[in-house]
């Protein structure tokens, strides 16, 4: 999927869902996610899954606990929004649940359309009743993802990661702007 070196937190946020036995990973492409996402490919005790809408993750991850499976959802931000109704389903019927969230609309965002989900995200969540932990520099990433890895699978919590912008870098459009 991608070519770039990646930062040595990535490689840690797959050591870390590797570790704690996360057999089935879900996303909607996301150059944020790559590295895991090629990671995630390659190994054989993993199962990477791609979605053609982030809500079709949630209801992968509630399917996998059934089916006595470990699954992590990897989305963009505005993703977040599509799957306001399925996180119904994760309170209600108090599912496990661990999203890692790749932000827009924060740091040098060069796309305005962006910003409003950017800024509602952790809220939305929330309201979702979905515990909101957000990492902002490289060495604080695999402390904060063992931390929600923990309360997922180990208290049973439905859990978001907020991966700031900061950490994916913003998109170069090519353009000049």
């Amino acid at each position: 999927m991608s070519d770039a070196v990646p930062a040595s937190w990535q490689e840690e946020v797959f050591s870390a869902l590797r570790e704690a036995g996360v057999r089935q990973v879900a996303w909607v492409p996301d150059a944020g996610h790559a590295h895991v996402i090629d990671r995630v490919l390659v190994d054989p005790e993993m199962l990477g899954i791609p979605l053609t809408t982030e809500e079709e993750g949630v209801a992968l991850s509630c399917g996998a606990w059934l089916g006595g499976d470990r699954a992590v959802l990897l989305m963009q931000s505005s993703g977040v929004g599509n799957c306001v109704n399925m996180l119904s389903v994760v309170s209600t019927c108090r599912f496990p649940f661990l999203s890692l969230v790749t932000m827009r609309g924060e740091w040098e965002e060069r796309n305005e359309w962006q910003e409003p989900m950017g800024r509602a995200t952790g809220t939305v969540l929330e309201a979702m009743g979905v515990r909101v932990l957000r990492a902002e520099e490289p060495g604080t990433v695999s402390t904060i993802v063992r931390e929600a890895l923990d309360a997922a699978f180990g208290r049973e919590e439905a859990v978001a990661v907020l991966l700031s912008q900061k950490l994916v870098g913003r998109k170069d459009w090519g353009d000049g702007k």
